[in-house]
């Protein structure tokens, strides 16, 4: 009984830190940092240079417009490409895999490597979503808003999970358990 209690208030304060930690980045991000920012624009336009890389070494022959503002695309040529917003930039996801792993308990020391490692892995997947998403506007142009909307977004969050649950398993501190469970 009182393990259960112990377990429940860790879930609790962990869920209410990780809110309160991903509600304070959401507003300064929103309302201090500003969308469209050098930030947003960097990463934008390094997806698409990293996409335009990997779509050339697969043998397609690409076309990008990068501007200011969103308005940056990546494209095969022959298609309509795809356009890389700031939403599509992945920041949104680097915070919440950042407050993930600060809100759950763990040595500090595992989360100063743990956090970098996790933010390229999931700027890494991001890159992949949008190569796979100009070659479904290239070969299937149909199909891109679907793959855009429900199957890179549950794969991309998948991934995140499954970063956060390798956290948890192998780097996390583990509840104590109680000593009468012992006997």
């Amino acid at each position: 009984m009182q393990q259960a209690k112990s377990a429940s208030g860790a879930f609790i304060k962990f869920i209410l830190l990780a809110a309160a930690l991903y509600l304070s980045l959401f507003f300064s991000h929103q309302f201090i940092v500003r969308r469209y920012t050098y930030y947003d624009q960097h990463f934008i336009g390094s997806i698409i240079e990293s996409a335009d890389f990997f779509l050339n070494l697969f043998g397609y022959h690409t076309f990008t417009i990068l501007q200011d503002r969103d308005v940056q695309v990546i494209g095969i040529d022959g298609s309509t490409g795809v356009w890389v917003g700031s939403n599509c930039n992945a920041i949104s996801l680097f915070s919440l895999f950042v407050v993930f792993i600060l809100a759950y308990p763990g040595p500090i020391k595992h989360k100063v490597w743990f956090i970098p490692l996790g933010i390229i892995l999931i700027h890494i997947a991001n890159i992949f979503r949008v190569v796979a998403l100009a070659m479904i506007a290239f070969h299937a142009p149909s199909y891109l808003n679907f793959n855009h909307t429900y199957t890179f977004t549950f794969l991309v969050y998948l991934f995140i999970f499954g970063l956060w649950m390798l956290w948890v398993n192998k780097f996390a501190d583990k509840l104590q358990t109680n000593s009468n469970e012992k006997d």
